[in-house]
């Protein structure tokens, strides 16, 4: 497959503060590590998805947070093909949640969108999902502030619309991973430097 060029800027590791905090203020109290990447099309969105597959693991938590039409399901179709799961990947709006188990002997990815739910392990498990959640990696649209609790572990993508000389540039988006607690800060934010050097090249 043709690599995809997309523009990379790397931040440092922050550093862990005092005092706890609730929702997504705990992550960055626990420190983090944060990519800025920019994308130019729906194609690279799709691709940072794959890439950013090739970083998960079964357990793993992503939080997408973006506008209407900012690419987070672009973005999880591309991590549903490189994690290689079964099922096409759309919206899961209407029905909440969905499993898309893995054609390859690896996690399944199940696909919330937490919009409508006030959050929590609780909701979550009410779902009724066919799968064991810390077997999977778990995607939530909409996540940031509801589902926090499931995991300290977790990685934060948000997708904002990139704007040049006071106009929105229509496919162009500006992309924020970072990464939250122990299993992302290792390392003093090792991961990022693995992804932002694998979309550099």
């Amino acid at each position: 497959m043709e690599e995809v060029p997309l523009e990379v800027q790397r931040s440092q590791a922050a550093p862990a503060a005092p005092a706890a905090e609730t929702g997504s203020a705990a992550g960055a109290a626990a420190g983090s590590a944060e990519t800025r990447i920019t994308v130019g099309s729906p194609d690279e969105m799709q691709e940072l998805g794959r890439r950013i597959a090739g970083l998960l693991r079964p357990g793993d938590l992503v939080l997408l947070t973006g506008e209407l039409g900012a690419g987070k399901t672009t973005l999880t179709r591309g991590l549903g093909e490189g994690l290689g799961v079964r099922g096409a990947v759309t919206s899961p709006t209407f029905v909440i949640a969905r499993v898309h188990p893995s054609l390859t002997g690896g996690p399944a990815l199940v696909h919330v969108d937490a919009y409508r739910l006030g959050g929590g392990l609780e909701e979550m498990e009410d779902l009724d999902l066919d799968v064991s959640l810390p077997e999977s990696v778990v995607v939530v649209e909409w996540g940031d502030g509801k589902v926090e609790e499931l995991s300290d572990d977790r990685l934060h993508v948000v997708i904002a619309r990139a704007v040049g000389h006071e106009e929105v540039l229509d496919d162009v988006r500006e992309v924020s991973v970072r990464g939250v607690g122990a299993r992302w800060t290792a390392g003093a934010g090792a991961w990022a430097e693995v992804l932002a050097g694998a979309l550099s090249e």
